[in-house]
């Protein structure tokens, strides 16, 4: 949604993400070349984690997917990240405008279109680690991995060496409420971690209204860890506990002109510091 925050600037946003103290962010869709972008976060002392790639494995065919890849790898690496995040886009109704909440149509794959998408995206994964990246996919709703069974498919079809489980607590928890048992289950794949939380109640009424996923998006359905419905204290303790390593980043997901990016940022930073942190030392130290 490029129209979203047309009017951020780098500075700006990079300068925001300084002040709530976080430590990076993945790159949005109007960053610049890798060296202004370079000079621009290291004036800032801050990292660029990752980045979003749509994979039209299906679509446009493995070959060609894999030399767009291949750019975006490119990037990746010389901007410093580590993680390259894919979610394969082809039949998405994420950006359909037709009254239908993305919950109840989604696309799915038949079994030659499910060997397709495992075996190009263990393609991705081997040149993603050419790179010296990790391949996150991104399980998303409105798309052809979104439910807890298509998450199984994709890590039992995919070689665990090349390709990783982005776990995304918003899009776990709405898909099927699985978001606890995705991560018991897949916490030895997981390589790179989105945290948002969910407003219940919007999430009803773009349910009963037969919203779209961009129109729920718009409503105000995602929003900051602490803001909405999700408990991120056992999700947090679980991956401290389960070692894992990686970036946890958070999202808001919101439209910027009704929740202001500093002030939710801000409102994320004191949950995670006061209820996830703090709660967490005395835990993992015993």
């Amino acid at each position: 949604m490029p129209e979203i925050g047309a009017g951020n600037t780098l500075a700006h946003l990079l300068s925001d993400v300084v002040v709530a103290k976080f430590e990076g962010t993945e790159v949005g869709g109007f960053f610049p070349e890798a060296s202004i972008l370079n000079k621009e976060i290291q004036l800032r002392q801050l990292r660029i984690v990752g980045q979003w790639f749509s994979s039209y494995l299906i679509r446009d065919g493995v070959s060609a997917t894999a030399a767009l890849f291949h750019e975006h790898c490119a990037y990746l690496k010389e901007v410093n990240a580590e993680v390259a995040v894919v979610s394969e886009q082809t039949y998405s109704v994420q950006n359909e405008e037709q009254n239908v909440f993305a919950l109840n149509r989604k696309p799915t794959l038949t079994d030659e279109e499910w060997e397709i998408v495992c075996q190009g995206v263990d393609r991705l994964g081997g040149i993603a680690k050419s790179y010296g990246l990790k391949l996150a996919y991104h399980s998303h709703m409105g798309t052809v991995v979104q439910t807890k069974e298509e998450v199984k498919r994709l890590m039992e079809g995919t070689n665990p060496n090349l390709v990783g489980l982005l776990y995304d607590t918003g899009h776990t928890f709405i898909a099927d409420g699985e978001y606890l048992s995705v991560l018991d289950t897949y916490c030895h794949r997981i390589n790179h971690v989105h945290f948002k939380d969910v407003r219940k109640d919007v999430l009803t009424t773009c349910e009963q209204d037969g919203l779209t996923f961009r129109q729920s998006f718009l409503r105000g359905m995602f929003t900051v860890p602490g803001d909405g419905c999700i408990d991120f204290e056992p999700v947090f303790l679980r991956l401290v506990k389960k070692g894992y390593q990686g970036w946890i980043v958070v999202e808001a997901e919101q439209d910027p002109e009704i929740a202001h990016p500093l002030e939710y940022a801000l409102k994320a930073r004191e949950y995670i510091d006061s209820k996830l942190l703090k709660k967490s030392i005395g835990t993992v130290d015993s």
